[in-house]
């Protein structure tokens, strides 16, 4: 198929206008597709690839070609950063087709909404959060809104394969296209999918249609990667050593940082002068507190400021300020940022990106990365691992760079086997279950038992849960007040669910702390967690500030801006580490490679590690011991592998190993000490772990495991079996207890 003929004269148009010489694979594969299946499409494709515009212009000719007699495309993003960035983009492509263009998240004013709602057409631009919103309060509305939806465009759906916000968003597909009686089809966009066949089959989940997933050449990827190490005070790793030649990358840096900097962030500071740079961390409170290390450098060296910061606790006018300062390509400033700009939001021509420490996973890391490299320029990414020194005394484990060696590991996972973590598919979403339900009832208002039961439980991401689940659920709903019985014998609502429902924070179903309003005079900041008392400082939008006034009726802090530097708290992180990440972790320590990307520091670093892991002869001997009746057990298990093993250990084999005093270092290793020898231990574990236990044994006596955001409206039944059959992740825990807690070679990657 000639696809550039194909398309609407419009599309065509814009594309002359746009100086293109040529359409990219991406977009000829996506055209032949879209334009030649029925089915669903899953397209895959590197950063800045012109996947938005592959999917959107033959999805857009065809809407052109037949009008949609309501919304016509459905685009689902999950961040509003990214909404708005589309929307200028899809406007300007849109305009001369008159097809309108609709943005609905909680910073689109009421008018363009109301709008939208007495003339459905074009594409409407939404969150998941929003589209829960809109389900519940605009239900009559939905069948006027959506009953001629012709696509439903789902942007960077790697960020929902592995969590119950995905889940929540492909409820709310089925849900929103069963009410309005249309099927539409589904396209997905992704820069990072490890696994495309399972990311096309949950993309098609509940469709009642296949995944096309395009093949085309994507051309040569060129990286530019460092990773340096720092020591947070001197001397560094290789000090008093002959220097290695540096990396062609690295050039003279155009400033230097203040005399007792700290080393890394220093090093950061003297490699962004005069660029346009991202420098991403792990936590909202890391950023603050590094935006403001770099604020006070710039201060110290007489220089104006240069950094500004990024994050979800902040407000939007300060978030969309330093999106629209990073879309001027003149513009020199750098960015300390979270996950928040991680997803495929253009802002303009980066000249690199800085990740402190290593992200959690493989997709994190190429996201982030993938935010340079935009205008034909290749991809670059500096690592800069940061550690305080071991001290004198410090045991085996304290001694290993884990971020170094992790972030190492991250790299070479990618390069050596195009892996990126897979879908999670085989949970028991039992918080999202009360969500759908609590959901489905204020929106549809009362139904029987059964009603609700046929609306909810075929919903695809709830295959695992019984029957008798459900009944369990709807029983203790009756029991604590969040839905009632009515005289005709339906169920609605109750006080203590309305509750629940009525409030805005209903609609998301990711964990969120109690949060406070920051404000300085009429200038709202963001938000914070557990406000301080007056008199005490703050640390947010990478300032310090005193408080003056705490309302905690309405949640709001009253601040004035001082100088100095405190800690940022937003509430805790929790990371999720594929097990593949481990056992690559010990694959670094144990080979002898050399990773063209390492500086110097990093370097002699790894080879310190390196020394320390053949000297401890942990080469095939996951238990080491530290002396006395201390010891350290290295699994090389992910998150939820990990996390299975320490409970196996405290509950199943404590008593026959006198065991005593576990610590876990979560996911890296495990302290503990025991009255049983290197051997009685592999023995005795092993056979624990062949005796065939249900997994509802590794829960704590009386424990309520409360995970997701609404276990605690679940039975603590379901709460436990939920996290005992759906978090843990037992099978591949036994696994490597059964096999001498060696790595297999050559083994599947586990799903945890």
């Amino acid at each position: 198929m000639n696809v550039f003929a194909r398309y609407a004269p419009f599309i065509r148009d814009y594309i002359y206008r746009s100086n293109w010489q040529a359409l990219r694979g991406v977009q000829n594969a996506a055209g032949e597709a879209i334009f030649s299946t029925e089915e669903n499409v899953l397209l895959t494709a590197s950063t800045a690839s012109g996947k938005t515009e592959a999917a959107f212009f033959p999805i857009l000719t065809l809407l052109d070609e037949e009008p949609s007699g309501s919304v016509g495309v459905l685009y689902i993003a999950p961040l509003k950063a990214l909404i708005n960035d589309q929307f200028g983009r899809l406007n300007e492509l849109c305009e001369e087709a008159g097809i309108p263009v609709t943005r609905w998240h909680g910073d689109v004013p009421q008018t363009q909404k109301r709008k939208l709602l007495r003339k459905p057409a074009g594409i409407l631009q939404i969150t998941p959060e929003s589209l829960e919103s809109l389900m519940i309060n605009k239900h009559m509305e939905i069948p006027a809104l959506f009953g001629d939806l012709r696509f439903i465009v789902i942007d960077e759906i790697h960020s929902l394969l592995r969590g119950d916000r995905g889940m929540q968003t492909f409820c709310l597909i089925e849900r929103l296209c069963r009410l309005a009686g249309c099927r539409p089809r589904r396209i997905g966009l992704s820069a990072t999918i490890g696994n495309p066949e399972a990311a096309g089959r949950f993309l098609a989940a509940g469709s009642g249609r296949g995944t096309v997933i395009p093949r085309f050449d994507g051309g040569r990827e060129v990286w530019r990667l460092s990773m340096e190490h720092f020591f947070n005070t001197e001397p560094q790793a290789d000090a008093g050593q002959t220097p290695l030649s540096e990396s062609p990358l690295l050039e003279e840096p155009t400033d230097t940082a203040p005399k007792a900097a700290d080393p890394g962030i220093g090093y950061i500071f003297e490699h962004t002068r005069g660029k346009k740079c991202l420098v991403f961390t792990n936590s909202r409170e890391e950023c603050e507190a590094v935006c403001q290390q770099l604020r006070q450098y710039c201060e110290v060296q007489h220089e104006p400021d240069r950094f500004l910061i990024h994050h979800g606790n902040l407000s939007a006018s300060y978030r969309e300020s330093a999106e629209e300062e990073m879309k001027d390509d003149d513009s020199l400033l750098s960015v300390c940022a979270t996950a928040t700009l991680e997803l495929g939001i253009d802002i303009g021509r980066l000249e690199r990106a800085f990740q402190i420490d290593a992200p959690f996973t493989v997709s994190g890391f190429l996201q982030r990365m993938g935010r340079t490299g935009r205008r034909g320029d290749p991809c670059e990414m500096w690592f800069v691992m940061r550690e305080e020194h071991p001290e004198a005394r410090a045991m085996l484990p304290d001694m290993i760079p884990w971020y170094l060696v992790q972030g190492i590991a991250l790299v070479q996972l990618y390069i050596e086997e195009r892996f990126v973590e897979p879908p999670r598919t085989e949970r028991l979403p039992y918080s999202l279950l009360y969500h759908q339900t609590m959901s489905t009832l204020a929106s549809c208002g009362e139904m029987t038992a059964g009603e609700l039961a046929s609306r909810v439980l075929p919903l695809n991401c709830f295959h695992r849960v019984t029957p008798e689940d459900y009944r369990l659920l709807l029983r203790h709903l009756l029991d604590i007040g969040h839905i009632e019985r009515t005289e005709n014998g339906g169920l609605i609502l109750g006080l203590a669910g309305e509750r629940v429902v009525n409030n805005y924070k209903f609609y998301a179903v990711f964990q969120e702390n109690i949060e406070y309003s920051v404000r300085a005079g009429s200038e709202e900041l963001g938000t914070i967690v557990k406000p301080p008392p007056v008199g005490d400082k703050i640390a947010i939008a990478g300032r310090v500030w005193v408080v003056e006034e705490v309302d905690h009726q309405k949640r709001d802090v009253y601040c004035t801006l001082v100088k100095g530097s405190i800690p940022a708290y937003f509430g805790d992180v929790a990371g999720d580490i594929h097990t593949r990440i481990l056992e690559r972790m010990y694959a670094v320590l144990a080979e002898r490679k050399a990773y063209p990307y390492l500086m110097p520091h990093a370097v002699c670093r790894m080879q310190e590690a390196r020394g320390l892991f053949e000297k401890a002869g942990m080469a095939g001997r996951p238990l080491i011991h530290l002396g006395g009746n201390m010891w350290a057990l290295f699994p090389w298990l992910g998150s939820f592998a990990f996390l299975a093993l320490e409970r196996f250990l405290k509950l199943r084999c404590a008593e026959r190993l006198g065991l005593r005093g576990l610590s876990p270092s979560r996911p890296y290793y495990l302290q503990f000490t025991m009255k049983v020898s290197e051997q009685d231990f592999y023995r005795i574990t092993a056979e624990e772990a062949a005796r065939d236990f249900d997994p509802l044994e590794l829960v704590y006596a009386n424990e309520v495991p409360v995970f997701e955001k609404y276990d605690e409206y679940v039975p603590g039944e379901l709460v436990r079996k939920g996290f005992a059959l759906g978090v843990l992740d037992v099978e591949g825990m036994k696994k490597r207890v059964l096999n001498g807690f060696c790595i297999e070679r050559g083994a599947p990657a586990s799903q945890s």
